[in-house]
Formats: structure tokens, sequence, C-alpha cells
């Protein structure tokens, strides 16, 4: 993958750089709860900062549905991000017109502008090529910084990158190496991960990754619809049952690529889902009550994966492997996830992890400064692993 980035833009000294970046932060009261966003931001900010451009930051701010919804406004960001530059951030009212035209040339070179909610306008999502040449004329180049908002063909991701030089930010080109690393040009052999409760949301990246895995492991609900479609009794576990032929079709593509599925050998039940309740490692086959359910992947699962985890120079990583958030059921992902990123930390491995709850379940064992990479971007990086085009990355290609 070979994309533009701000070291093939030349001398910026004088110019105004369009930023979009990912500032759809919480918040709570108007204030900011995590800030995680804003500091991803930081480098590329620094960057432009220091090479003498102007820096024009963009953003979206919830839904607003393309109308000015003042409790949606982004200027309650500009404290947070002041006090983390440790320089000033000017704020406009617009994104585009004469209001955003004279703040940024009223700022120096160096100088930081936050421009209001780009949704506040019908022409973003639209990806409208007049709203898009608006926002083009502000500045004298664009860099999306926003990977999280790549798989959308939006105004201020995708239609502003034909209409400027386009280039890469900082936060960008970490998540496309770590990408490129893992499933573009991987270090063989390769595993997979996918966990998560449903086979039906994750048809695409599951028939996508057989074709490109040497393993693949399949854990959480979603395992149970594996099982139950090879006629294992799974009890009253939450599975899709009318997904069992797509279940079986997936094996069999698996199996015709070359790809070894990891279904679970065993696995822990319990009647109820609550923390310290009591429960039983079951291997596979076993016969089941009607109130037991599959809470998470048992010890022989676990240790076979940690073993083929080993035997592998990449692991990609997206969703988890039991009901992690109650304890115990989260045993199988803490114990998995200890042992990749011991194995990462080591330079042995190259761990990367992304996607919804993946990310909740890699803080929850505490291993996500250990880990390769782990992306924050939902749905991109889901796109991503499916193998689909993103706008927002296509546009800055070379």
């Amino acid at each position: 993958m070979t994309f533009r980035t701000l070291d093939d833009a030349g001398s910026l000294v004088g110019k105004t750089a369009l930023v979009r970046v990912d500032f759809n932060v919480p918040m709570e009261d108007g204030k900011v709860t995590d800030d995680t966003r804003l500091r991803v931001a930081l480098p590329t900010i620094n960057k432009l900062r220091d090479a003498g451009a102007k820096v024009a930051l963009l953003a979206h701010f919830d839904r607003p549905k393309g109308k000015v919804v003042p409790s949606m406004s982004l200027q309650p960001v500009v404290d947070d991000l002041e006090h983390l530059l440790g320089a000033p951030v000017r704020f406009a009212s617009d994104c585009v017109g004469d209001e955003a035209r004279a703040a940024i040339a009223d700022i120096d070179a160096g100088g930081v502008i936050l421009l209001e909610n780009v949704r506040f306008h019908a022409g973003e999502e639209a990806n409208d090529p007049a709203f898009s040449a608006q926002l083009a004329e502000l500045a004298d180049l664009y860099v999306n910084d926003a990977f999280s908002a790549a798989h959308r063909a939006h105004a201020s991701t995708e239609g502003v990158a034909h209409l400027l030089p386009a280039y890469a930010g900082e936060s960008m080109r970490r998540e496309l190496d770590a990408l490129d690393a893992a499933l573009g040009n991987p270090r063989k052999p390769v595993i997979g991960i996918v966990g998560g409760a449903k086979v039906s949301t994750k048809l695409d990246l599951l028939k996508n990754l057989v074709g490109k895995l040497d393993r693949l492991a399949i854990g959480g609900g979603m395992a149970n619809t594996f099982l139950f479609a090879q006629g294992i009794d799974i009890g009253g576990s939450l599975a899709e049952r009318d997904m069992a032929d797509t279940a079986l079709e997936i094996i069999a593509e698996a199996n015709a690529r070359g790809c070894e599925l990891l279904l679970p050998v065993d696995f822990v039940v319990a009647t109820e889902v609550k923390p310290g309740v009591a429960n039983r490692a079951v291997p596979a086959g076993e016969t089941l009550s009607a109130d037991d359910k599959i809470l998470d992947a048992g010890p022989a699962t676990v240790a076979r994966l940690i073993e083929a985890i080993t035997a592998s120079k990449t692991l990609i990583w997206n969703g988890p492997l039991g009901v992690f958030e109650v304890p115990p059921f989260d045993a199988a992902t803490v114990s998995v996830a200890h042992h990749a990123a011991a194995l990462a930390k080591a330079g042995v491995l190259i761990a990367v992890g992304g996607g919804g709850d993946t990310v909740s379940a890699l803080n929850h064992a505490g291993v996500v400064d250990d880990m390769t990479f782990v992306s924050t971007a939902g749905g991109a990086f889901l796109e991503w692993m499916e193998g689909k085009a993103l706008p927002g990355v296509e546009a800055l290609k070379t």
C-alpha cells in the first residue's frame, strides 16, 4: 500500500493545511470525558506547526443531520485541545464561507484553528461537490488524520481530497502501516481471532479472512453457531441457528483455501450470566441441559490457541472469546491477550487488534500498550478487514 504522507509535501512555510481529525469525543455536561482522540491528533498538528503551516482542523461531532444543533458544537473541545497542545486554539463558528476564511486569515503561521462541526452542513454526508469545493477554498493542502472516518465517502474525508494535494497525517500513517503489516503484506504464518456474538454481522469478514490467513480461530457466541452447525450440543446458548448452513459453507471454504479453522474443543458453561456464578468446563460433544449456556472458551481451547499463536508471526484480532465483561467468563480472552501481548512486546509477533468490543477486551486485559497496534476505528477497521476499499484511504494513494 503506497500513500502520500506529509514527508512528501515539500515546504509548508506559510501554507494552510486543512486537517480532517476525529474529535467525536465522549462528552458529558459540555465537558470532554475522554481525550484519547485529541491526543491522537497531536503528532500531526505539531508536525505541521513546526513546518510553519497554519493548521485548520476539520471534524464532525455526533449526528446533527445537516442542521446547526448548538448542543453538538465542537467549541467545548477547544479548552482541552489548548491544554494538550500548550498553545492557543482559535475557534471558528463555521467550517466554510466568510467566517472560516476570515478566522484562518487572522492566525499566524504555526497557529491552530478548530472549525465548527462539518456535519452542520448537509453537503458533508452527501459528499456534495459544491461543498467540497467550499472546503478546498480554505487551504493549500489537505491532510486526513481520521482513519476512523475513512470508510465514509463524505466531503471532508473523500471529496476535498481530490481538490487539494492530499496527504495522510501521522495517525493515519501509523494505522495504515500497521494494517498493511497485518494483512496487506504480513509476515507468515498469519493467525486471526474473530469473536463476538453473531456470524451474520461478520459474514464478509470471515469470507475474506479464510482466503488470507493460515489459521482462523472463532470464538464468542459466533463459535456456538459453528458448533451447532456441526451437530454439537450447545444447550441454551446464544447462537444463530438459522445460519448453520452458512457456517458450514465457511468451514468448506476454509478447507478449500488451506486455512485451518480453530473452533472450540471445550467451553465454560453456566446457567446464568452473573459475576462469580458456578460454572464448569465441558468438552465439545458432551450433552448439555437446556439451561446450560456456553459463556467462554475452555482451558483446552485456550491452550491450543496459545500454541497456534506461538507458531505464528502475525496475529490480527477482532472480537472477544467469551462474555469478558462478566468474570469469570473473561478468563479465555485475558489469557490469550496476555500471551499475544508478551510475544509482541518481545518482538517475535506482530499483534494487531481492533474494532468495538476488541478494544474494550484488550483494555480489560491490560495489554493495549504491549500489542503492536490497537485500532480504535470500529467501522473502518472492520471494513478494511473485510477487504473493502476505504474511500478516505483510496484518495491518498499514490
